[in-house]
């Protein structure tokens, strides 16, 4: 049996690997643990000739994972950060939250949902500093800086952590007018003699029913990367759209919008996450504003409550009755 202190070097040497990887280089991971290039070189070195295989291409400017390396890297990532997690566990009730903490998230969810519930968070934690930015585009959270990210999305397998904040409702709608103009879709085929509106690469939508899913392409004279610009074209009456009940949910219920085809909604894979990454501990700034975040929208969040779609869906006569 191999004794602790051979244990205690192969995690080392596996947490000296981690950081060569996500540094970039061995002195860049060096200087991150304060040790000399000629350490970390020979500790890597040990790790491949236990290991009998070699973790990392060399060159005088930078490395690349080979392949073995590569599995091995996702797996030293999970076990380290399992390790990390169980020394939180004790430690994190009696830590207090400061310092920055970075986010990124969607520009209109982050401007109606996020924005305005950052008074009642930075006063329960006055040694924290926000920054928030808002994008619509994917951020590489590591390779930017981020602590964390606020995604809506179908999100696949990845090196990162993801917690599920809400369900994303997204319905068919328009406004009244379109409808009093243009009819009312009665089957999800009639869309296509309709003007829909979207942003690029989004003109496949997918939809489900209690029939089963389905992936209908739609057409329209709008073509922008905006989603408020979609937003702002639905309820100027220019067209259907397909969209999310947190962004259009008072519309709904004033009457400025009416669901359409009540019956198809978007794919409920669908949700609103925390996304962070998985190759270091989380620390304590990160889980109070995930936790902050789940309480405030929770399994029912606030913006879909007193909203009855099925009440709220057009006739199909093709007025708005």
């Amino acid at each position: 049996m191999r004794d602790d202190g051979h244990r205690m070097g192969s995690l080392t040497d596996m947490e000296i690997f981690s950081r060569v990887v996500t540094a970039g280089s061995m002195s860049a991971a060096g200087r991150e643990m304060g040790l000399s290039p000629a350490v970390v070189s020979k500790r890597i070195r040990r790790l491949e000739e236990r290991l009998g295989a070699r973790l990392l291409q060399r060159t005088t400017r930078q490395i690349a994972l080979t392949e073995e390396g590569q599995g091995f890297y996702e797996r030293v990532v999970a076990i380290l950060a399992s390790i990390e997690e169980a020394e939180s566990f004790v430690s994190r009730r009696n830590a207090k939250p400061r310092g920055t903490l970075r986010i990124s998230a969607p520009t209109a969810f982050g401007r109606m949902h996020i924005a305005p519930h950052m008074g009642a968070f930075l006063a329960a934690n006055p040694d924290l500093n926000l920054s928030l930015m808002l994008s619509d585009d994917f951020v590489d959270i590591v390779g930017d800086g981020y602590d964390l990210a606020v995604r809506i999305a179908e999100l696949e397998n990845s090196s990162l952590i993801a917690r599920r904040l809400a369900d994303n409702t997204r319905v068919i709608c328009a406004a009244p007018e379109y409808l009093r103009q243009n009819g009312v879709p009665r089957d999800i085929d009639d869309l296509t003699r309709h003007n829909c509106l979207y942003t690029v690469h989004q003109e496949h939508w997918r939809l489900e029913s209690d029939e089963g899913h389905v992936v209908q392409r739609v057409n329209g004279n709008l073509h922008t990367n905006s989603s408020e610009v979609v937003r702002e074209a639905l309820l100027a009456g220019l067209g259907i759209a397909l969209r999310s009940t947190w962004d259009i949910g008072p519309q709904l219920k004033n009457g400025e919008l009416r669901v359409v085809l009540p019956q198809f909604r978007a794919s409920r894979r669908v949700g609103i996450y925390a996304v962070y990454p998985s190759r270091r501990f989380l620390p304590v700034k990160v889980r109070v504003f995930i936790d902050y975040l789940a309480d405030l929208y929770g399994p029912n969040p606030y913006w879909d409550r007193g909203l009855d779609l099925s009440e709220l869906a057009s006739p199909r006569t093709g007025t708005d009755g």
